[in-house]
């Protein structure tokens, strides 16, 4: 089995994450209504990292969420015990831009998951993608509004975050064959 391929190291998470944000503020002029959700496992971290380099942006905090979106995936079936995590959205989205924030963009399932259980919470006004990394392959219509890095890949191929804040030894992301 090879070695894995480190594709983005903890110096290029940081500058592909304040780039994101900088975008984000970009094509957000009402920042007051901006509210960051990742997805776990990764997303979560993530969004809480751009919210800390967007309050320095804005001048303001940024609120943030986390949204499990186990029981919306249409792969339910096929999973032999699922994993659900918390969710914690502590805010009102009806009305606000909500940017959903994934570690890897893929297939596009998580996505349309994301956003059937972001309705459960309410009607945002507008709903933005960011993801670290597109790695190709959508099932689904789906494109990320805000991209860390584009990395195409074999369908045999996988791509993992590795997090500081998960307890891996330094950020990173990696690529390695299944």
């Amino acid at each position: 089995m090879p070695e894995p391929t480190v594709i983005l190291d903890s110096l290029a998470i940081q500058r592909a994450l304040t780039r994101i944000a900088h975008e984000i503020a970009e094509r957000n002029e009402a920042s007051a209504d901006v509210a960051l959700v990742g997805i776990p496992v990764g997303g979560d971290q993530l969004a809480a990292r751009l919210a800390k380099i967007l309050a320095v942006i804005w001048n303001h905090p940024v609120p943030v969420g986390i949204l499990d979106v186990t029981m919306h995936r249409d792969d339910l079936d096929q999973r032999v015990a699922p994993t659900v995590h918390p969710t914690d959205i502590p805010f009102d989205v009806n009305g606000k831009t909500i940017v959903l924030v994934d570690d890897v963009l893929f297939s596009g399932r998580t996505t349309r998951a994301a956003m059937d259980a972001l309705n459960d919470f309410g009607r945002p006004k507008k709903i933005q993608l960011a993801v670290l990394v597109d790695r190709g392959h959508r099932d689904l219509p789906i494109k990320a509004d805000f991209i860390g890095k584009n990395a195409p890949t074999a369908l045999d191929e996988k791509i993992s975050l590795l997090l500081t804040e998960a307890g891996a030894a330094r950020d990173e992301v990696i690529l390695k064959k299944k």
